[in-house]
């Protein structure tokens, strides 16, 4: 496992990712106040006109791109404070896409994030997107089509910093949280049964990352991991409660997830995908996001 500190050059881009992206925090609700596990949201743009012909693509005969995302994850899906319109960066480039190929897309929140790769595969979505980390477990189950990142992940503490987590090592022996299902868990119990096989995490789990926070702020947990532009677009958000500690642990890409027998749809789908990012959407994307530094590479 290759651990990354503080002084890794990875904080450079994470300042600038701070930076970069306080100017839209300013002006963007944040992502406390999501809606049930029903809600769902559908883009406003009209069907019809797509660049790319999807004859004989099943998924797509209705019209729509049913896609299953957990939206409590800003800034790359969260609802816009007491609504249910999704917003964020995964939402802007499904639409993108989606009007590439000339459907609706809407989003489902899935009922648990843990849970989204058997509600893909039992057809519940045609699609899932939700910063889903690429991994071999996961491309063990569904196909993935690669379109953000390398993204790391980061531990976030308490603005002091009391326990002196400046290491992903030094958090041995400390309560730690993050969303249940997500990579950072299985970063977590990897690190029990080496570096921290004497003095093991007490690794706490939770439903949604806005819930981890909320333990956090609250001082119930010793520090919160989750991905890297999410840690910093929350510490944004915290009023200088928190602060990321540890930065750019193992980076992952995202992956759009696509049932393996789906073949149509992902060969259209990576066709949006390259329209979108040789047309320049992709790019204004990122940059409206504040997240240019995590574009795929």
């Amino acid at each position: 496992m290759q651990l990354r500190s503080l002084k890794h050059p990875l904080f450079l881009l994470l300042a600038l990712l701070l930076a970069s992206t306080l100017a839209f925090a300013a002006c963007s609700d944040d992502d406390d106040d999501e809606d049930d596990g029903d809600a769902t949201a559908t883009a406003t743009e009209d069907a019809g006109g797509g660049t790319i012909d999807i004859t004989g693509v099943d998924e797509l005969d209705d019209g729509t791109l049913t896609m299953g995302s957990d939206i409590a994850y800003a800034p790359i899906e969260f609802y816009e404070e007491g609504t249910t319109n999704a917003m964020g960066l995964d939402i802007d480039i499904a639409t993108a896409m989606a009007e590439e190929l000339g459907v609706e897309v809407e989003f489902e929140q899935v009922a648990d994030f843990a849970g989204i790769v058997g509600d893909l595969t039992s057809g519940r979505y045609d699609i899932v997107m939700s910063a889903i980390s690429i991994t071999p477990e996961r491309e063990a189950e569904i196909d993935f089509i690669a379109y953000f990142g390398p993204v790391g992940t980061t531990v976030v503490t308490p603005a002091d910093n009391p326990f002196g987590i400046t290491t992903i090592e030094k958090a041995c022996g400390r309560i730690l949280g993050a969303q249940d299902g997500t990579y950072q868990v299985d970063q977590m119990t990897a690190l029990n049964e080496s570096a921290c096989a004497a003095d093991p995490i007490d690794i706490r789990t939770y439903p949604d990352n806005p819930a981890v926070i909320t333990d956090l702020e609250l001082g119930r947990i010793d520090g919160a991991l989750m991905d890297d532009p999410v840690g910093a677009y929350a510490v944004l958000q915290s009023e200088e409660d928190i602060a990321l500690s540890v930065i750019g642990v193992e980076g992952a890409e995202y992956g759009i997830g696509v049932r393996k027998d789906s073949t149509e749809l992902n060969r259209v789908l990576q066709e949006a995908f390259d329209a979108i990012v040789a047309d320049g959407t992709y790019a204004d994307i990122l940059e409206e996001w504040g997240q240019t530094s995590f574009g795929l590479q």
